[in-house]
């Protein structure tokens, strides 16, 4: 029963706090109950503080027994990944660089947000250093592994969020993505993830790796997505570059059709090479989207492979951003990051603006795009999850090359539009295979309306893992 609890979803575990039949205290029990349980053989956590999270539920069962809850997810376990700040706990980012004493006085907007409406905060979960590549290990924390396989990598670099939560160690998890953090993890992991509109959800500090950087939702159903959106996108004064506030309530709004749309189906954007059993699924599951009443056109949105304009506009924010570190610092990074830092001062002012400029040829090719098509579909990665310890499969182990697996996902942060990555399959090693789903800028109830219909079809939209192989 307590797995059962630890499974169920944020709407449900609302609905029974309204009739009484559940108490936050049980299901944060049970959230904990699984960290316990399984936390070992993942890593998924950095912290965890049981004494805090029982505390928080307890004054959310309060508050429910009154009829009186603060907000949308009171009293639902929530965690918060280890790049953004938290009140009270150490954000370490995965490098020895950081001074756990901190001191840790201030939320980030996102934290914040969640703790006025009740949240239950049960810890922070593993990244990366400085959240800078695709998988999810680092110098202090060790490396995180995957739910479905302890062998595999969950992906990166929200990878602790997405094994927690597939591992069902609470049902709301914070993720971040500059190129494909939260997509990533979600496809290798089997769960569902969203990077919203960039500015939808404010952000403090803003990244160093500049405006591809979001932050969004990781939860096992859309509805959760959709409900803890709303939450995060609530408007904060110290991110500048935020999108005005809006009122819409992506969950009440929440529609399963895509009848008459009319979406783009593209294998491999052009220009990507996709592993066999990805392209099948993700094949089947445009089908399923045209058995939905859609109008799916297989096409490519007419436009190269990007990497060049995200790598000089990327590894230029990861050498900014550690621009002051001492030599004993920069010793002690990840040695790929250090290998950016060090390659990415070569990179000229030219570059860099030439680099901008396409960018914005991109964006407004994309633009463009979404005038004929309201979604694109594409594969959310080329390949299955792959074994842990690597950058990339053996074949694709350069520094440079590890986005060679993921030429799906940074397309998207550089134009900055809407984003998800959805269960559509499983390999034949039985591992998640994700469907990416993406709208116009500003539309993300769009990818989250589809993201809804397909999770209705889909035999393995909310499928979970054979947790007793981590035993």
């Amino acid at each position: 029963m307590s797995e059962d609890l630890a499974y169920m979803s944020a709407t449900d575990l609302l609905a029974g706090y309204r009739d009484g039949s559940i108490s936050p205290v049980e299901a944060t029990e049970a959230a904990l109950k699984q960290i316990e349980k399984y936390n070992g053989a993942l890593n998924a956590f950095v912290l965890v503080d049981e004494e805090y999270a029982l505390e928080k539920a307890r004054e959310s069962e309060a508050r429910w027994a009154r009829d009186a809850p603060i907000g949308l997810v009171d009293g639902v376990p929530t965690t918060i990944k280890d790049i953004i700040l938290t009140e009270g706990w150490p954000t370490l980012r995965g490098s020895m660089s950081v001074d756990a004493a901190g001191p840790w006085t201030e939320d980030a907007p996102v934290v914040a947000r969640l703790k006025e409406n009740g949240a239950v905060l049960i810890g922070k979960t593993t990244s990366p250093e400085f959240g800078w590549k695709g998988v999810t290990d680092s110098p202090r924390t060790g490396i995180t592994r995957n739910p479905w396989n302890p062998a595999m990598t969950p992906g990166g670099s929200s990878g602790g969020a997405a094994a927690a939560c597939a591992a069902g160690m609470g049902a709301l998890h914070i993720g971040t993505d500059g190129g494909g953090s939260i997509r990533i993890p979600a496809s290798f992991t089997g769960i569902f993830g969203i990077k919203p509109s960039f500015g939808r959800v404010p952000a403090w500090p803003l990244s160093p790796f500049g405006s591809v950087a979001h932050i969004g939702p990781m939860t096992r159903t859309v509805e959760d997505a959709a409900l803890m959106l709303r939450v995060l996108a609530a408007p904060d004064v110290r991110d500048w570059t935020s999108l005005p506030p809006t009122n819409e309530d992506y969950l009440a709004a929440l529609s399963a059709s895509v009848k008459g749309k009319r979406i783009a189906y593209s294998p491999n954007l052009g220009y990507a090479t996709v592993h066999p059993e990805v392209a099948a699924a993700v094949k089947k599951a445009a089908a399923l989207f045209e058995e939905l009443g859609a109008h799916v056109e297989e096409t490519d949105p007419g436009f190269d492979n990007p990497l060049p304009i995200f790598n000089t506009l990327w590894w230029s924010g990861a050498h900014y951003a550690l621009r002051d570190f001492t030599d004993k610092q920069l010793s002690e990074l990840d040695p790929g990051l250090r290998q950016v830092f060090e390659e990415a001062a070569s990179i000229t002012l030219t570059e860099y603006m030439e680099a901008t400029q396409a960018r914005g040829e991109l964006g407004v090719r994309m633009r463009e795009f979404h005038q004929t098509y309201d979604l694109l579909l594409t594969p959310a990665l080329a390949i299955p999850a792959f074994e842990v310890g690597r950058l990339a499969p053996e074949e694709l182990e350069t520094v440079g090359g590890w986005v060679d697996w993921t030429p799906f996902s940074y397309p998207f942060n550089l134009t900055q539009q809407p984003a998800c990555s959805i269960p559509c399959g499983l390999s034949d090693g039985g591992l998640p295979i994700g469907l990416q789903i993406v709208g116009p800028m500003q539309n993300d109830q769009a990818v989250l309306d589809a993201a809804r219909a397909f999770e209705t079809v889909s035999p393995v939209a909310t499928a979970r893992p054979d947790l007793s192989k981590l035993l």
